[in-house]
């Protein structure tokens, strides 16, 4: 969830560490930290707060040298302190910034103070720093002593270490979290995401589980698991850097809310190109491996597991598979009966996600062998550990709550359903077509939702002196009200419940008064009268209703009862549709709480720890 940026050039590398910091700043922000060597040694700068702080601080002394590391952090061991800030250094000598969890930190720290160590943070990175530092210390090479480390580690991470005694280059290693390599022409450069590199290189490599790596500004030479030099693939990352910038818009969630209707028709391109549903779109493999299915199982974490419990309904009444949603962080810790012949989909926004990552292996450790990643992200972890794969092309998205990547991971999921349902004589060529006419309109039925943004910016109003907020849906739209409801809470900080309506009076209609909102997703589906009873409840309590609808839902506005329409009802994607309205709403109403929009409190964006 931190991030981290290191380069190794002929010229003074902390503006380029400063730009990929400010870049990485979504995945974590409450301190960040910057160390380089020159003839002075290991000189570091870290501030508590934005990475702005840190510039700050750096610019004062006139922070300069040629090999640098840099990180933002979001923290796990230890409290928001400058202390706990990385580069963590030991000894004056070398210097470690650190993503992920090491799991045996107090064994290490209890070997380390023995060995007469001092510790100066909470963290659990400063044992790294100690323990590279002393097998350094033992007449290894930086790169021996960095491989020697790791192997007594246990958890998860993502490292970069420099030294004063080999100024000339870094050693990176990587079990568990992102990392890559930047290629440039004499200077290389590291990072947790491609977009701290963009600035100065396309040429990516990405670094596997175990992987050490020796980066100089002439070369990079990497080392698999068992410490012989293997190969990587270079790969030039097709992301741009205006898709990092805000443009014209306040902030990325803003940005991102309107770059939905780009994403969709992208993310649709090929299912419209080839007027077909066609397994082809999941990997040259997915036929042969489509056919043995029977049943499947999806694995995710946040909104990716809204996207799933969606998917579920699609999956059944479509494709007729019995499908079942986990937890990934649930799903790996019980005892489940494996099918050969289910198919695990997993599905991350950043192929990263550490959680739905160790879930994958375990499956597959069961014997699950039949493998779809769905991912935003080319080439990460989670696509690279499964057979097929099908990216979503939202592009980057900076925001810290999902927006973009979460419709077309719908727009995915859906597109699995109706290959599946016609791989097993399900889909007839009629349907297929309507289907398929239904994608090609969505895009504009999603802008003119967008269009709808004056009507719910004046609904935030009401709900941004309140503590508490409910959602209700039914059905296939049940997901979208738990969706709503974690965009309010994680953005605004109002706290914010989803349910199925039918569950009202079993216990959460106790909390209806005039001072908990309601709001209702409520398209023209076949279980819209049942919600209409269920907005009378709500109703009778004194609670105030605020109703997304269609052209056809035909309700009537009263008094305590808001309906907002949008101009189209779109059948079997009405719940991508009505995903929009929610968004709009907790922008807005974190817009009016004064809340940090695209950088919420105790968030970050990739999710890399457990």
């Amino acid at each position: 969830m931190c991030g981290i940026v290191g380069a190794v050039a002929n010229r003074n590398v902390v503006s380029t560490l400063i730009e990929g910091l400010s870049r990485l700043e979504y995945r974590g922000y409450d301190s960040a930290g910057v160390a380089v060597l020159n003839g002075m040694g290991i000189e570091r700068v870290r501030a508590v707060g934005r990475v702005s702080n840190m510039t700050e601080k750096a610019h004062a002394v006139n922070l300069n040298g040629q090999v640098g590391i840099g990180h933002t952090r979001w923290a796990t061991h230890g409290g928001v302190t400058e202390s706990n800030a990385h580069p963590h250094v030991s000894k004056g000598e070398l210097a470690v910034v650190h993503n992920g969890i090491i799991e045996n930190h107090d064994e290490q720290r209890t070997h380390l103070k023995a060995l007469g160590y001092e510790f100066v943070s909470q963290t659990d990175t400063e044992v790294i720093a100690h323990l590279i530092h002393y097998y350094h210390n033992q007449n290894m090479s930086l790169l021996a002593a960095t491989q020697k480390a790791v192997q007594e580690l246990t958890g998860a991470f993502a490292i970069s270490v420099i030294s004063v005694k080999e100024p000339e280059h870094m050693i990176t290693a990587r079990l568990g979290c992102p990392l890559l390599i930047g290629l440039g022409e004499g200077e290389n450069f590291i990072a947790s995401d491609v977009s701290a590199v963009l600035s100065v290189t396309r040429k990516v490599i990405y670094l596997e589980d175990g992987d050490v790596a020796d980066v100089r500004r002439d070369g990079v030479t990497i080392f698999g698991r068992n410490g012989i030099e293997v190969t990587r693939k270079i790969h030039l990352s097709d992301v741009s850097l205006a898709s990092m910038e805000l443009g014209p818009y306040t902030h990325f969630m803003q940005k991102e809310i309107h770059e939905q209707p780009r994403a969709l028709t992208d993310t649709i391109e090929a299912l419209i190109d080839d007027n077909s549903f066609s397994p082809a779109l999941f990997g040259d493999a997915a036929s042969e491996i489509f056919k043995q299915v029977d049943s499947i199982l999806i694995l995710a974490a946040g909104t990716s597991y809204y996207a799933a419990l969606t998917a579920k309904y699609w999956l059944e009444s479509i494709a007729k598979l019995p499908t079942n949603v986990e937890i990934a962080s649930e799903y790996r810790y019980r005892e489940s009966v494996p099918n050969a012949h289910q198919l695990i989909v997993t599905i991350s926004q950043s192929g990263e996600t550490l959680d739905t990552m160790e879930a994958l292996k375990h499956a597959k450790a069961l014997g699950q062998t039949l493998t779809l990643a769905i991912c935003n992200v080319q080439e990460s972890a989670i696509p690279r550990a499964s057979q097929l794969v099908f990216y979503t092309r939202a592009g980057a998205e900076i925001g810290v709550a999902s927006t973009k990547a979460f419709t077309t991971q719908l727009v995915a999921l859906f597109t699995l359903a109706a290959t599946l349902a016609k791989q097993r004589g399900l889909l007839n060529r009629e349907a297929e077509q309507e289907y398929l006419s239904a994608l090609r309109q969505l895009a504009g039925s999603v802008q003119h939702a967008l269009n709808l943004e004056p009507q719910i910016r004046e609904w935030a109003k009401s709900f941004s002196n309140k503590q508490h907020a409910l959602f209700l849906g039914r059905g296939i739209h049940y997901p979208i009200a738990l969706e709503g409801a974690l965009k309010l809470k994680e953005i605004s900080y109002i706290h914010a419940e989803a349910y199925p309506a039918g569950e009202l009076k079993h216990g959460p209609l106790a909390l209806v008064d005039s001072d908990m909102p309601v709001v209702v997703i409520a398209p023209n589906d076949a279980l819209l009268e049942k919600v209409k009873s269920n907005m009378q409840e709500v109703k009778a309590r004194g609670g105030e209703l605020f109703v997304f609808a269609d052209a056809d839902s035909r309700f009537t506005e009263s008094e305590g009862v808001h309906v907002i329409r949008t101009p189209r009802h779109v059948g079997v994607l009405s719940p991508i549709l009505h995903t929009i309205p929610v968004q709009i709403l907790a922008y807005h109403a974190a817009l009016l709480k004064g809340t940090d929009v695209d950088k919420p409190r105790n968030l970050a964006k990739s999710v890399t720890v457990e």
